[in-house]
């Protein structure tokens, strides 16, 4: 982790309307005919081979809940937030929507499509690949389990599809929910196909108790309503959009679509900060540097969080209970800068921490970037590079090169040069959907890892595609990266005095 702290930042001007507004949420839940167990239970994996890329996109053509008047209406492009686009946009108006195109493999020797993995019931909306093995959250509620590019295993929550995966260097495997739920995972020791579940944030016990203190109570906004009424803190009202883990794995923070950033403690599965963090939902959250934590919302604000250690004593463990006792501290976090106010919400972020790097995908289909070690050690704002034409839904970063998903159903692969240029090395098609996720992994095979990554991008065309990326790879790019005029002078403060509610 880079020593260095990010001390400024710079307001950068961007075209568009007002502030955009939250969509309706809806939920869309599908059940898997193929697992049949309705609760939160192990079963075992079964075997599938890859399949040719995905012949079509059927989102709209889900099954609906009485609340939803029709599939068009409750597809999960029109629940999301990242839903901004103006009506005139093609890609929202299926009438107008072009033809998808064939698959665009990279020209250089070594890059290419590799493969695609598919199931047709799911839509993709997560994804964390960890060694050999790939996790994929749907909105069946299903977490499956890759391997070697066949399906390995699978486990199954008993409600809410799954936003969001992360993985401990423990292999505990967290999940954010659509129901507003963490839940945690453990697989087997005995068989790494079965996935046991250990607990779900908040603890149930945690809410008993905290429902009988008034003071636990605070004023939260309701999913799908506009209106406001007093809920328990330690608990997300709305979707779990996000997640990610502290530096030293002791730390799991959740962004919802609720607005508030919270913050549970790995030990005993514990909310121990909620933090109102945003005026619109929380699209995204990732580790930055220093520890520090930085949020992108659709209120087009990125902000960035420092954390703060307080002495606390242990909590309630009665001598000779043999329970391990409790952290003695408690991690709090405080406002530490804005580095961007605009229009357009924020969709996506990723922090390249060997690279000093921090990026930021909007809704008007730019990618923001940040360079940690500016002149004078000062975050300096680097400009914005576009290659898409509508939402950036997703980010991901390994060595020199950034790779960005879109809702226009294309992945760009960006390169930094010298100075702080991207060039645009290749855009990937073959999706007929949005690409909602990306997972990136150094190549398996040690002879060749240097500069080489295995990418994979999971699509609402409920497909994943395995793509091998070379870093060298032939400039061969239909995209413009474009540095526009940026204002250095100062750094954004955060305007909004969070509410802090502690545990």
């Amino acid at each position: 982790m880079n020593g260095e702290s990010i001390r400024g930042c710079a307001l950068f001007a961007e075209e568009g309307g007002g502030l955009p507004r939250t969509s309706s949420f809806s939920a869309l839940l599908h059940s898997d005919p193929l697992i049949k167990s309705a609760s939160e239970e192990d079963f075992h994996g079964r075997t599938s081979s890859p399949s040719p890329a995905n012949p079509g996109y059927f989102s709209d053509h889900s099954s609906h809940t009485d609340d939803q008047p029709s599939s068009a209406d409750s597809s999960p492009l029109q629940m999301s937030p990242w839903n901004h686009q103006p009506d005139s946009d093609p890609f929202f108006d299926p009438a107008n929507a072009p033809p998808p195109p064939p698959t665009d493999l990279f020209q250089a020797a070594g890059s290419g499509l590799v493969a695609s993995l598919v199931r047709e019931e799911d839509h993709i909306y997560s994804l964390a690949a960890v060694g050999d093995l790939l996790y994929t959250g749907s909105d069946s509620k299903n977490i499956r389990v890759w391997k070697n590019q066949k399906e390995f295993s699978g486990f199954k929550a008993a409600s809410g599809f799954v936003k969001a995966i992360v993985i401990s260097n423990d292999h505990c495997v967290f999940t954010g929910h659509q129901d507003g739920k963490v839940r945690l995972w453990k697989a087997s020791p005995k068989d790494p196909r079965i996935h046991k579940h250990v607990g779900t944030l908040p603890r149930f016990k945690d809410l008993i108790k905290c429902s009988f203190n008034p003071s636990n109570y605070v004023e939260a906004a309701h999913k799908r309503h506009h209106h406001r009424s007093s809920a328990l803190w330690i608990r997300h009202h709305d979707a779990v959009s996000c997640l990610c883990l502290s530096e030293d794995q002791s730390l799991i923070y959740s962004g919802s679509w609720d607005r508030t950033l919270k913050v549970w403690r790995v030990e005993d599965m514990r909310c121990v900060e909620s933090i109102n963090a945003h005026d619109d939902a929380i699209n995204a959250v990732a580790l930055g540097f220093d520890n520090m934590v930085l949020t992108g919302s659709a209120d087009g604000t990125v902000k960035v969080w420092k954390p703060e250690q307080l002495p606390k004593p242990p909590m309630g463990n009665k001598k000779g209970n043999g329970k391990k006792p409790a952290a003695a501290f408690l991690t709090r976090h405080e406002p530490y800068a804005t580095l961007v106010r605009q229009d357009m919400a924020i969709t996506a972020l990723v922090v390249n921490s060997a690279a000093g790097m921090v990026y930021a995908g909007s809704s008007d289909g730019g990618v923001s970037w940040w360079d940690h070690r500016g002149v004078g050690g000062d975050a300096g704002s680097g400009g914005v590079i576009r290659g898409h034409k509508v939402a950036v839904l997703c980010l991901a970063a390994a060595g020199s090169l950034v790779f960005s998903g879109s809702a226009d159903k294309t992945l760009c692969v960006w390169r930094r040069e010298a100075g702080g240029v991207h060039v645009c090395l290749s855009v990937l098609t073959g999706h007929t959907g949005p690409v909602k996720c990306l997972a990136v992994e150094a190549n398996q095979e040690k002879s060749k890892s240097n500069g080489r990554w295995v990418v994979y991008s999971g699509s609402l065309d409920k497909s994943v595609k395995v793509w091998k990326i070379a870093d060298n790879a032939d400039s061969d790019c239909r995209c413009s990266a474009a540095t526009p005029h940026w204002d250095l002078e100062t750094t954004l403060p955060c305007q909004q005095t969070p509410n802090y509610d502690m545990y």
